[in-house]
């Protein structure tokens, strides 16, 4: 029987998956690995209570699709992307996908998804900069969204 949205253990596998991502695209920045190398060392590592669908979709979309995710996000930033710490540059890639290609999660979930991740693994402010930037791009990516 559903219960007409994501169930619980669903939402935790989600939440997970975003929180393995942020780790996974570090490590493929850092160490310029291919994607479904860094996705098959996650795989071994982190057991099955998590939403590998949306892990894949994810990294992978986000390794083919870089320079794209990267400009449309340039837009909104006050200093150059080179001078990104890697865990914000990672979170906001995931923030900007997430935003782009997952409309079916409302977009105030996934700018808090990115901010709590942001104050996780980010530096003591950061997560106040990742909730600016996001915010901006949700009001164009999610126009429609925001207006409904």
């Amino acid at each position: 029987m559903s219960n007409g949205g994501k169930s619980g253990i669903a939402v935790a596998q989600r939440k997970r998956a975003r929180d393995l991502l942020v780790q996974a695209l570090y490590q493929w920045q850092l160490a310029g690995a291919e994607a479904e190398q860094v996705e098959a060392e996650f795989r071994a590592d982190n057991g099955r209570k998590t939403d590998w669908d949306f892990f894949h979709d994810a990294i992978s979309h986000i390794a083919n699709n870089t320079a794209a995710i990267d400009n449309s996000f340039a837009l909104y930033l006050d200093r150059d992307i080179k001078q990104l710490d890697p865990i914000e540059t990672g979170i906001l890639r995931l923030g900007l996908y997430e935003l782009g290609h997952r409309i079916d999660v409302p977009y105030r979930v996934v700018i808090n998804e990115y901010v709590e991740l942001a104050k996780k693994y980010g530096a003591s402010e950061s997560h106040k900069f990742i909730n600016g930037v996001l915010d901006k791009a949700a009001r164009k990516l999610r126009a429609l969204e925001q207006r409904g």
